[in-house]
């Protein structure tokens, strides 16, 4: 255990810092890596590695694509595609966490746990990175209505189909790594789990994530300094709900999906 603890904490150290230099991750974000990094593969093991790794390699692959398109949605997120600490945590927290409790309390649903975490939020950074690209303006996920894109809330067609993709490709992972698990299990668990993370995402930011509004700019916003450098007011929304713990919310409901997906298909195995 301590030696795969080194090993990964050695692949997590030059993982972030290659990220870094790539510009995927703030000096801060590189220790919220070598943390999530560290105690997913550490403890978790290498399978376990395996999903944490295509999330992070598609991930940060996609927040570089088509980047000017992408400038006019991206003002309303409270942070660019550089990682920090939070969003690092936010986002691997929770598997980071499954693996920790795999150790402590050892139970076959840790591992469908995390895959419905890591497909969240690979699922959500897919639908937030290709989404916004859509050619169809957004809907609100609460009432239908058309909104700007890049309002928290505002889910696509396109946005939809590439968060089911997106889970997917972890679910992929998941049955490259896992020999003994259904392949098509694996795959099924992480598109539909993801894609419920996702959409839960974007349930909180349409009902209670803190949004602030922009006065001299005339436009909602997730930061509490606008990008054009004024202050601005809260709006609507809980004061403690930012992004970062929305995303954290979403791939725990995520992980517990899966994990009865998981139980679900297995029942219908069995019988």
């Amino acid at each position: 255990m301590i030696r795969r603890l080194f090993s990964a904490f050695g692949f997590s150290t030059v993982a972030a810092l290659v990220s870094f230099w790539r510009g995927s991750l703030s000096p801060s974000g590189i220790f919220g890596a070598l943390l999530v990094g560290t105690l997913t593969i550490g403890l978790g093991g290498w399978s376990w590695g395996l999903l944490l790794a295509f999330f992070f390699i598609s991930s940060s692959l996609l927040s570089h694509f088509k980047e000017r398109e992408k400038q006019a949605a991206a003002e309303k997120f409270d942070k660019g595609h550089r990682r920090d600490f939070a969003q690092a945590l936010a986002n691997g927290g929770a598997g980071a966490t499954a693996a920790l409790l795999s150790q402590l309390s050892p139970s076959s649903a840790w591992f469908p746990f995390f895959l419905g975490a890591t497909a969240t939020a690979n699922a959500d950074t897919w639908a937030t990175e290709l989404g916004t690209l859509s050619q169809r303006p957004p809907r609100l996920i609460t009432n239908g209505r058309p909104a700007p894109v890049g309002t928290s809330g505002a889910i696509s067609t396109l946005g939809t189909l590439v968060s089911f993709l997106g889970g997917a490709l972890i679910g992929v992972a998941a049955a490259v790594g896992k020999e003994r698990q259904q392949p098509w299990h694996a795959i099924l668990i992480g598109a539909l789990a993801g894609l419920a993370g996702s959409l839960f995402d974007s349930l909180l930011g349409a009902t209670v994530q803190q949004i602030f509004y922009c006065d001299y700019c005339k436009k909602e916003t997730e930061r509490k300094i606008h990008k054009c450098g004024h202050q601005t007011r809260s709006l609507r929304g809980w004061s403690w709900l930012n992004n970062d713990l929305v995303n954290l919310f979403a791939s725990v409901v995520g992980g517990l999906i899966a994990v009865a997906l998981s139980r679900l298909l297995k029942g219908t195995k069995e019988s």
